[in-house]
């Protein structure tokens, strides 16, 4: 009878779901991007996808060693950082760019804060926005053999026609991971057969982006126009991948929908009036700010005395 009287702490409700399945699930998902990046820009995007995740495992192994901590890297939340920044990364920035990064997406963002589930921003996405201000010509040269000029978004930006099909199959200038809208969604479809996420953000995030458009572009409901900005830059690989993390997004069910239209709100200014041609990680990390007072106002009430009647 003692022991029915025995209660542990929180969470009372438990899966046989770890983090690291969740996780392995992840990185299958990117690897359709990853391919397609090494195929479309070479060995050089190889060379960093690798050197970045390598950055990211030894920054987060040397830091629980000095900290005398619990080796965490069986959970394999090092390695989906280190490849998410990666993806979000020129194909032709130099190695030390990918190092730099993986140590600040780890130390600085995550580990500093308590460890996985503690961070208060997307650290693959924080990591990225300081690399852009750090090393802003660096970070905003897509120039590589076969790819010249500026691209896809920037043009549409100038004004200028782009070869919508081009975005969407990939063969196109940008980051090693967000050039090809048909790897990005097989990997985005691995996510949603398995589980791990669904499409309250995504969808919401994406829908409230193409309203904005259709309202505030000055191109009205141009359905050419749309389908190149739906396809260009990393709108797809931060709806589907980054505005998800289980971490930094809200918990609650209302909360997801208002997160994601805040979202496209956000990336839809920052495109349309920004000086930038994109402005899907500025969008997500101020959402990630945002995440404490939207769960405050969409938390269920309790029932009972003072909340709300069954």
């Amino acid at each position: 009878m003692s022991d029915l009287m025995k209660v542990s702490s929180n969470p009372h409700i438990r899966s046989k779901v770890t983090t690291g399945n969740i996780m392995f699930c992840v990185i299958l998902a990117l690897l359709p991007a990853a391919v397609f990046g090494i195929y479309n820009f070479g060995i050089p995007a190889l060379v960093l996808i690798l050197v970045t995740v390598a950055s990211a495992v030894l920054s987060e192994t040397i830091f629980n060693k000095i900290c005398k901590k619990k080796n965490t890297i069986s959970d394999l939340s090092a390695i989906v950082t280190g490849l998410l920044l990666a993806l979000n990364l020129p194909p032709r920035a130099p190695w030390w760019i990918g190092v730099i990064g993986g140590a600040f997406a780890i130390i600085v963002v995550k580990m500093l804060f308590g460890g996985l589930g503690q961070n208060f921003m997307n650290p693959a996405l924080g990591a990225r926005c300081f690399l852009l201000i750090s090393f802003t010509s660096i970070m905003t040269n897509f120039e590589c053999d076969g790819y010249t000029g500026a691209t896809p978004l920037a043009a549409l930006k100038a004004g200028e026609n782009v070869d919508t099909m081009s975005m969407i199959i990939g063969k196109t200038a940008g980051t090693i991971g967000e050039t090809s809208m048909i790897a990005i969604l097989i990997g985005a479809c691995i996510l949603l057969f398995a589980g791990a996420i669904d499409l309250k953000i995504p969808f919401s995030y994406l829908g409230s982006f193409v309203v904005f458009l259709v309202l505030f572009s000055g191109h009205g409901f141009s359905p050419a126009y749309i389908s190149a900005q739906l396809a260009g830059g990393g709108l797809m690989l931060g709806a589907f991948f980054m505005a998800t993390d289980y971490v930094t997004r809200p918990i609650t069910k209302r909360g997801q929908y208002v997160y994601g239209i805040i979202l496209g709100i956000l990336t839809g200014i920052f495109r349309i009036y920004g000086a930038s041609a994109e402005g899907v990680s500025y969008a997500i990390i101020l959402g990630n700010l945002l995440v404490p007072l939207i769960e405050r106002v969409t938390i269920p009430k309790s029932f009972g005395k003072g909340g709300e009647k069954a």
